[in-house]
This record gives C-alpha cells, structure tokens and sequence, in this order.
C-alpha cells in the first residue's frame, strides 16, 4: 500500500481496536468492518469510508498525478497531533 494512505490506516486501526464491537462484545476488527458496521462508532465509518476514497485516488490517474489528495489530508493531520501546541500569550 502506498505512504499516502498510511496514516487513514493507522487511524482505521486504532479506532477500531478502542471500538466497543473489539473490546466489549469480542469480535476482530475484519469481523466488525464486515458484518457489524452498523455498530461501529461514527468516527470509524468515516474513517472506513476516508480509507476506500483513498485506495480508489492511487487507481485515478489524474489523482495519481496531482496526488492523493486523500492521504495528504490525513497526514497533515497526524502531523498537526504529533506537533505539541504552544500556548497562546
């Protein structure tokens, strides 16, 4: 998988280790994106639904082009909550 979709993976993943479907009723993370979607967090599906716009961008040429702009969303927020914020005076 391409560097651009990274960091929506990361994201995918982490939220859907914390979801309620993996850690309250047991389920695998495949198992709540396949058959228990509906029950999934409301960050997660949009995450699932960043996640499949992004795998689909590296197939259009002119994104591929231009670049994934998908992915650079993403990375410029992972690199916003990486960057600690400094007070304002």
């Amino acid at each position: 998988m391409s560097s651009s979709c990274d960091a929506i993976s990361s994201a995918l993943k982490t939220c859907l280790l914390e979801s309620d479907c993996v850690v309250k009723q047991g389920y695998l993370p495949s198992q709540c994106l396949k058959e228990h979607m509906d029950e999934l967090p409301e960050q997660c599906q949009s995450l699932r639904k960043a996640m499949f716009e992004c795998k689909r961008n590296m197939l259009d040429m002119r994104k591929r082009f231009r670049g994934n702009t998908v992915g650079m969303d993403a990375a410029k927020l992972r690199d916003q909550q990486k960057a600690p914020t400094q007070p304002i005076e």
